[in-house]
């Protein structure tokens, strides 16, 4: 799966500079709002699901080389969070959506955690 075709099922708001999503592959994902267990438990490529939205996520996700952060529960990052995740190519999505049931649709397309 695609992360274009993510953000299209779950009607998610994308909050950074738009890309060619459809180029990105998303096969995992991996759900935390604690950073020492995100830079442990993550896998590159995955889309990490978090409630967090303060800059330190950038950095972490950076790290990681994440697909993408999907932000839930209309917590909002800053502009200063979204400048920096632009300048080191972080996908920021966001939705209304509580975080269990973001996990829950993932599953059902299919995206799986290790």
């Amino acid at each position: 799966m695609n992360l274009q075709e993510v953000i299209d099922s779950l009607q998610l708001k994308i909050l950074t500079e738009k890309k060619d999503f459809s180029t990105i592959k998303v096969s995992t994902g991996y759900t935390s709002d604690l950073l020492s267990c995100v830079m442990t438990g993550a896998e590159d490529q995955c889309i990490w699901i978090t409630l967090m939205a303060h800059s330190n996520i950038i950095a972490v996700a950076s790290l990681l080389d994440v697909a993408a952060i999907i932000i839930t529960e209309n917590a909002q990052p800053d502009e200063t969070t979204i400048a920096r995740a632009n300048q080191q190519s972080i996908i920021l999505l966001s939705t209304p959506i509580p975080t269990f049931n973001v996990v829950g649709q993932l599953w059902d397309l299919g995206i799986r955690g290790t």
